[in-house]
């Protein structure tokens, strides 16, 4: 068994640290406001209910107009949306090379912004979507025509069964009640993707049905419907899969990136006239999460491996351990980065406090830790007939 990335893959990974060196670090170095410890202040606009500002919204779609005419933005893409059908492991080691390198305008964490696109909606719109929906995928794509994602609601989030939106038939068409709270997106949206309940009682998996509604729009028919009526969630779930995965793999890069970057200040720190790395209270926490790094990260590209050859949903399980498992190793690298660095650590000037808690709400969305430790247990203790894939 080799635990090595196959030469495809480590060869693409060459290719884009190329890329990045040439056309995206000057692009960043020219506007390094977004990058330093004005960044915040720079990319919010505060008094537009705190939206991106348009010039840091200008600055990734330049970036990603780079790396589309590079051939790298839809490399995961399936062939059909003009993408290269890159593998589920090759995804997977690409966020986490990326995440790797640290805060850049590369691949950023706020919008999940990166050098290889990061569109899990395009896959589902691409393989469920009527033609009339699919306008959505270049729109998407190309950042002129997006489409939102709403879920999650006031009284519900990971308990999605639960949710309170309703639709009802009214002829040829579809009244919408309800109300959407977190969707992705939707401050710039042409289409969203709302999912209401049509039939069965709160709690069903079956039922709920995913209707594209656009945003200027004032009643719907039956062709809002993507998919099938009552089938909304497994589009959710088909969504939320891919995106698990990529955000472990993600948080694992930031993970290492943070563990060596505080690995690097403790050798060259001189504290009590000896370094801060001779210091054991400095050493073991370190060494913890540097072995907890290489464990989670092996088995998210096993993770991806496997899904690349079986139905994702069938080994929900093994997803569902990368997800809280790497994205709370994020938390508690960024964490430990800032305890060794000291002040300077917490401070804006370095970007610990950024990773932390960007970081943080992936413990939350895509369903919280809680659920992706209730969706393990499921497995592994049996309930209806579950069986442990790991």
């Amino acid at each position: 068994m080799d635990f090595d990335l196959p030469s495809q893959i480590t060869a693409k990974l060459a290719e884009l640290d190329e890329f990045i060196e040439a056309e995206i670090k000057p692009l960043e170095r020219a506007n390094m406001q977004f990058f330093d410890h004005r960044r915040e202040y720079a990319r919010t606009d505060w008094e537009n209910d705190g939206r991106p500002q348009p010039q840091w919204r200008a600055l990734i779609s330049e970036m990603e107009l780079r790396a589309e005419r590079a051939g790298h933005l839809r490399y995961g893409l399936p062939k059909s949306c003009g993408g290269q059908a890159a593998s589920n492991l090759a995804i997977a080691a690409i966020r986490e090379h990326l995440a790797a390198k640290g805060l850049g305008l590369h691949n950023d964490l706020q919008d999940e912004s990166s050098i290889v696109g990061n569109f899990p909606i395009v896959p589902v719109l691409d393989a469920y979507g009527t033609p009339e929906q699919k306008r959505y995928i270049e729109g998407i794509i190309s950042g002129k025509m997006h489409l939102s994602f709403a879920l999650t609601e006031p009284g519900h989030g990971s308990d999605a069964t639960w949710l309170e939106t309703v639709a009802r038939r009214d002829g040829d068409y579809w009244i919408i009640n309800g109300m959407k709270r977190w969707n992705s997106q939707v401050a710039r949206a042409h289409g969203n993707l709302v999912f209401a309940r049509t039939s069965g009682k709160p709690g069903d998996a079956h039922g709920v049905t995913a209707f594209i509604v656009p945003t200027d729009t004032a009643g719907h028919n039956d062709s809002a419907i993507l998919h099938r009526e009552g089938e909304g969630l497994m589009v959710a779930q088909r969504f939320v899969h891919e995106n698990r995965v990529r955000q472990a793999a993600a948080s694992v890069g930031a993970a290492r990136y943070c563990i060596h970057e505080a690995a690097k200040y403790a050798n060259s720190r001189i504290a009590f006239g000896e370094p801060l790395s001779r210091k054991q209270a400095i050493q073991f926490p370190l060494v913890e999460l540097y072995a907890e790094c290489e464990l989670v990260r092996n088995f998210v590209f096993k993770t991806a491996s496997r899904m690349d050859r079986q139905d994702p949903l069938e080994i929900s399980d093994m997803v569902s351990i990368c997800n809280f498992r790497a994205n709370r190793l994020a938390c508690e690298a960024a964490d430990r980065a800032m305890q060794v660095h000291g002040g300077i650590g917490y401070s804006r000037s370095l970007p610990f406090e950024h990773i932390y808690r960007h970081h943080r709400r992936y413990r939350i969305t895509e369903g919280s830790e809680e659920v992706q430790m209730r969706r393990v247990a499921q497995y592994l203790f049996g309930v209806r007939g579950k069986r442990a894939s790991a």
